[in-house]
């Protein structure tokens, strides 16, 4: 296991609580990470997992969503994920079409969160943080990374999908050498899970 700093640039007006991107790819552990840190009690918004209550939630999405998809982007008014998953994975254009609907709700809903926690430090975890330039509006990123194939066999004993439909996510997702470049922070999620611990801890020592 090894961490990584990267000093970047810094504006001298940071807004507190200081908001700290957390991003990985699929089978990277970035979500092993995250409820890491919330144990050691810094609070965690989970983008994706709270994107998937907005769009349930949400009727003028809702309305959008259907729009743009069809009917069938709900079933009985609930999200159809694999239906719309389906629709948007070799349709690149669609893609960012849905996503200008899904990010600004999300986007609002987390800046309520951001207003409601009482921390120095808050971190936002996202898959996109870098495709969708989120990391601009962030005090720092932390990258968890780790070699395609561990990664694609993490996520094969996970989800139970084959080498290439793993294979396929990957290389629709940013390459990792271009998320390093553009990271603060990077911790290799190489080895086990006690190593990610001493990793993770690493990093928070650095950061405070």
């Amino acid at each position: 296991m090894e961490i990584q700093d990267i000093n970047q640039n810094q504006e001298e007006d940071v807004p507190i609580p200081k908001i700290i991107g957390l991003t990985g790819g699929i089978g990277s552990g970035k979500t092993s990470v995250a409820k890491l840190l919330e144990e050691k009690g810094f609070p965690v918004y989970y983008s994706d997992d709270e994107a998937k209550n907005i769009v349930n939630k949400d009727s003028a999405l809702k309305e959008k969503i259907i729009k743009l998809l069809g009917i069938e982007a709900y079933i009985d008014g609930v999200y159809n994920r694999k239906y719309v998953a389906e629709k948007v994975f070799n349709n690149s254009e669609l893609l960012e079409q849905l996503n200008h609907l899904i990010h600004p709700a999300v986007r609002i809903d987390f800046e309520n969160w951001v207003e409601a926690q009482n921390s120095e430090y808050v971190f936002k975890e996202t898959a996109l943080l870098f495709e969708l330039k989120l990391n601009q509006q962030c005090y720092k990123s932390l990258l968890i990374t780790a070699d395609d194939n561990l990664r694609i066999k993490r996520t094969m004993d996970r989800d139970g999908k084959t080498y290439r439909e793993v294979e396929a996510i990957i290389q629709k997702q940013m390459p990792e050498k271009e998320k390093c470049k553009l990271a603060d922070y990077i911790i290799y999620n190489n080895s086990d899970f006690e190593s990610l611990r001493i990793a993770t801890e690493a990093f928070i020592e650095e950061l405070e």
